[in-house]
């Protein structure tokens, strides 16, 4: 599989397939590689395989994951949703189909918000969020920062050795990068630690900053006019809260309401197919408002 170089970052990445390009932000949070479509239902589907009889997909391995490299600065959304437009530049894909799952939710979002002109549609599929979420990833930053702090760098490139963030949070979010670049390594260890504790705190703040559905904040997610296919999920990462919201905010969307529990790979593929033909021939038009509750009688 080859590589790229966008904005100095080495990039893994496949293409393969026809038609409209489909831009895969895998699953799996901090470990967002290709390797992440080989898990769970997506494995079942064979989902590059099975995407790439409809779609050109463009999967990769984000920055600071799998193969590709990565750079010491503020962790944002932001930073991640332009590391995705980036390589569809690269491979001359003027708009793509984006699809978010898990964490890639929040990227695919924050995508569409940016660039709402390269974005064709969105399938956001079981979109992390909610009160175990938040505090699941700052216990992941909370327990690097710890174990920085307490023993230096150089601990930490020893640590980060085959290591991930998501399996041994002490390794830190720039575990692989460590791992993989030994020059990168060299550079990490000769950094200043108090700079180095500051930034890992400004990321963990900036990415999860409350209990909302991850990626941008509610009035940027009330402004994205791209059509959305929302898929719920229903566990401690994947809150069913956090798809609603979007359900609520998101100006154009179509929300399956079907439990993940029964959510195939079967169903999955279809309904992906099914959302491509109606933005092809019909349109998603802007979503009616959600039902409130009745209004109270007049004194």
């Amino acid at each position: 599989m080859p590589f790229a170089t966008l904005d100095g970052i080495k990039t893994h990445y496949v293409k393969q397939g026809s038609g409209p390009p489909l831009l895969m932000l895998a699953p799996r949070a901090f470990d967002s590689t290709l390797q992440s479509w080989k898990h769970d239902k997506w494995n079942d589907m064979n989902a590059v395989e099975a995407l790439s009889r409809h779609f050109t997909v463009i999967a990769y391995d984000r920055r600071e994951a799998g193969q590709s490299g990565g750079r010491l600065e503020l962790l944002t959304w932001k930073l991640f949703a332009r590391h995705a437009k980036l390589l569809l530049e690269h491979l001359s894909a003027e708009r793509a189909y984006v699809l978010g799952v898990c964490m890639g939710v929040a990227v695919a979002t924050q995508f569409a918000s940016l660039y709402p002109e390269a974005c064709t549609a969105m399938i956001l599929a079981q979109p992390v969020g909610g009160h175990r979420w938040k505090n699941r990833m700052h216990a992941f930053f909370n327990r690097h920062i710890a174990y920085a702090g307490r023993h230096g760098l150089e601990a930490v490139r020893l640590r980060a050795k085959g290591q991930n963030f998501m399996r041994d949070p002490e390794a830190g979010p720039w575990a692989t990068t460590i791992a993989n670049d030994a020059g990168f390594a060299e550079r990490f260890v000769r950094q200043e630690l108090d700079g180095y504790l500051r930034l890992l705190t400004q990321s963990r703040d900036a990415m999860f900053p409350d209990t909302f559905v991850s990626g941008p904040p509610p009035q940027e997610l009330m402004t994205i006019d791209v059509p959305a296919s929302i898929w719920p999920g229903d566990d401690a990462s994947h809150s069913t809260s956090g798809a609603q919201q979007l359900r609520e905010l998101l100006p154009r969307m179509d929300y399956w309401d079907l439990h993940p529990s029964k959510q195939t790979a079967e169903n999955m593929l279809a309904r992906i197919v099914d959302f491509k033909k109606t933005i092809e021939t019909t349109g998603l038009p802007p979503s009616p408002p959600m039902p409130g509750p009745p209004m109270p009688p007049l004194a």
